[in-house]
């Protein structure tokens, strides 16, 4: 029977920064950026989108307020 041998030469694991941003560098130049003007077209769809719906759950909040007030309170 063959022994393996004890003094079996361990190799140190190598560092993985500088090959992940290497790779993030990498990825990034692959990446295809929007134009300003449809930067700025998709920003303010986002803000006027967020706001519609905040006016609305608010009607809607305000409105089922109410309802609840009047119909379990009855003042």
């Amino acid at each position: 029977m063959k022994q393996k041998s004890s003094t079996a030469v361990k190799k140190k694991p190598q560092s993985a920064k500088p090959n992940f941003f290497v790779d993030i560098i990498s990825e990034m130049k692959k990446v295809t950026w929007l134009s300003r003007r449809e930067l700025m077209y998709l920003t303010g769809l986002v803000i006027l989108v967020t706001v519609v719906m905040a006016l609305l759950l608010g009607v809607l909040d305000f409105g089922f307020t109410k309802l609840v007030n009047e119909v379990f309170i009855g003042s």
